[in-house]
């Protein structure tokens, strides 16, 4: 039942991330809902489905986008686990604390992304990862704390409430 859902959610982000984000960007720049999602699912899941399910996502996201094979691949899993592990070496996640860690990861992502750009010297990466990557990184962090904090007052998780782990 949860490979449904979360092939369900692969088929359903990827519509969304590439049809309906682009005319609701803000300032030119779209949040990457891939990321984020992968995080969310680490969080409350684990380490290992928040793997898997960011690396689908990244290679579902892939085959629509003309960029490299890896870095969203990597950039999708590896927040899928991160967030699986700090969901289970850390007492109470916040939304501060999802927030700053989607913040480093996205802005980590977008700083790789930009230095794979073939030609290009260090000030063009510079200005993509002024104008992009950090714009990008904290409307990821944003949405990455709304849904925690969303996930919070709805869901009973484990991961989210430390009076439930500890007691």
């Amino acid at each position: 039942m949860k490979g449904l859902l979360y092939l369900a959610l692969v088929l359903v982000l990827v519509p969304l991330h590439t049809s309906l984000l682009p005319h609701a960007s803000l300032w030119g720049v779209t949040p990457d809902l891939g990321l984020v999602v992968a995080a969310f699912v680490g969080l409350l899941a684990g380490e290992l489905e928040g793997l898997l399910v960011g690396l689908a996502i990244g290679w579902v996201l892939n085959i629509y986008s003309a960029g490299e094979l890896w870095i969203s691949l990597v950039t999708k899993g590896g927040a899928g686990l991160l967030a699986g592990l700090l969901g289970r070496q850390v007492a109470m996640v916040t939304p501060t604390v999802l927030s700053i860690g989607l913040l480093c990861l996205s802005l980590l992502s977008g700083i790789v992304t930009a230095f794979s750009i073939k030609h290009a010297d260090l000030s063009d990466v510079w200005s993509l990862v002024q104008s992009i990557a950090l714009p990008q990184a904290c409307l990821d962090a944003v949405l990455g704390a709304g849904l925690v904090w969303l996930a919070s007052q709805r869901l009973i998780v484990d991961r989210l409430h430390a009076r439930d782990r500890f007691s």
